[in-house]
C-alpha cells in the first residue's frame, strides 16, 4: 500500500475543456504523486481554442472553500492560478497566510488567456508589488515580467526579473523569450540558474503554464528544494507538451 501523499491546494478557475485551470492543476498534481485540493475562482465557459467569458467568484466565497480544507489537511504548499483582480488575490492572499501560517504560494500571473482574452488591465504595476512579499515563488512569462514590472515590450525582461526576485523568487519561463526560446531562468536573492530545454519534440499546449507551475508546486510538497522542483517540474512539462500533436496533452503517470 502506498504511503500518504502530501496535501497540495489549487486556487484557479474551472476549465470546462480540462486543458487549463483548476482541472489541470489536480490532474498534475495526481500525476506528481500529491493530493490535490481544490478550490475555484472563477466558472469560465472555454474550449482548448476559444475563451468566450468569466464568472468571477467574489474574494468570501473563495475563502469560503479554502478554510475548512486549510484547516482539515494542512497543506503546505498552494498554487494559485486566475483571479477576478487583484484586490481580490490580495485579500485571498492575506486570509491564506492568516489561515495557513507559513504556506508557500506559487502564483502562475495569468495575464491574458492564449486565445486572447485579457484577465487584468495594463498599468498595475504598483498594485502587483502588494502582493509578491505574500508569494514564495512567481512563474511570469517574458511577456507578463515586463507587464508585472510596468516595462515597455522592448525592455529587459531578465532585468525585470531581477527586480521583482527582490520580493520572491521569480521563474522567468521561455516560451516567449527572445534569443532563449525555451530556457527558463530561476532568480533567487542569493543567484540566479539557468534551466535548458530538454531535447525531446513537444507542440504548444493549452494550459501548459497551469501545469508548469502545479508541476513545480507539488514538488516542492514532496520535499525538493526550489531548484530541484523548478527542473522536476520543467521536466515534467515537456512531456506533458510531447504528450500529443493537438493543444490538449496528457498527464502521463
Amino acid at each position: 500500500m502506498e504511503r500518504d501523499r502530501p496535501y497540495v491546494m489549487s486556487l484557479a478557475g474551472l476549465d470546462p475543456s480540462g486543458g487549463a485551470g483548476l482541472l489541470a492543476d489536480i490532474k498534475t498534481f495526481e500525476a506528481q504523486h500529491t493530493y490535490g485540493l481544490g478550490v475555484c475562482t472563477a466558472l469560465t465557459v472555454q474550449t482548448d481554442q476559444q475563451f468566450i467569458s468569466a464568472d468571477w467568484l467574489p474574494a468570501e466565497r473563495i475563502i469560503a472553500q479554502a478554510e475548512p480544507l486549510l484547516k482539515k489537511f494542512v497543506p503546505g504548499y498552494c498554487k494559485i492560478g486566475i483571479m477576478g483582480n487583484i484586490a481580490t488575490l490580495l485579500e485571498v492572499l492575506q486570509a491564506l497566510h492568516t489561515l495557513r501560517p507559513g504556506i508557500r504560494i506559487v502564483l502562475d500571473p495569468v495575464l491574458k488567456a492564449s486565445a486572447g482574452f485579457r484577465f487584468h488591465e495594463d498599468g498595475q504595476a504598483v498594485a502587483w508589488k502588494a502582493v509578491l512579499p505574500y508569494l514564495y515563488l512567481l512563474t511570469p512569462n517574458y511577456n507578463e515580467v515586463l507587464a508585472l514590472s510596468n516595462q515597455p515590450p522592448e525592455a529587459d525582461g531578465q532585468a525585470a526579473a531581477r527586480a521583482l526576485s527582490r520580493h520572491c523568487a521569480v521563474l522567468l519561463k521561455g516560451g516567449h523569450r527572445p534569443g532563449r526560446y525555451g530556457w527558463d531562468t530561476l532568480y533567487q536573492a542569493d543567484g540566479e540558474t539557468d534551466l535548458a530545454p530538454g531535447r525531446q519534440s513537444v507542440t504548444a499546449k493549452h494550459g501548459s503554464g497551469c501545469v508548469l507551475s502545479a508541476a513545480i508546486t507539488a514538488q516542492l510538497a514532496r520535499g525538493h528544494s526550489l531548484p530541484e522542483a523548478c527542473v522536476n517540474g520543467k521536466a515534467y512539462t515537456e512531456k506533458f507538451l510531447g504528450s500529443h500533436s493537438s493543444l490538449l496533452g496528457y498527464h502521463l503517470l
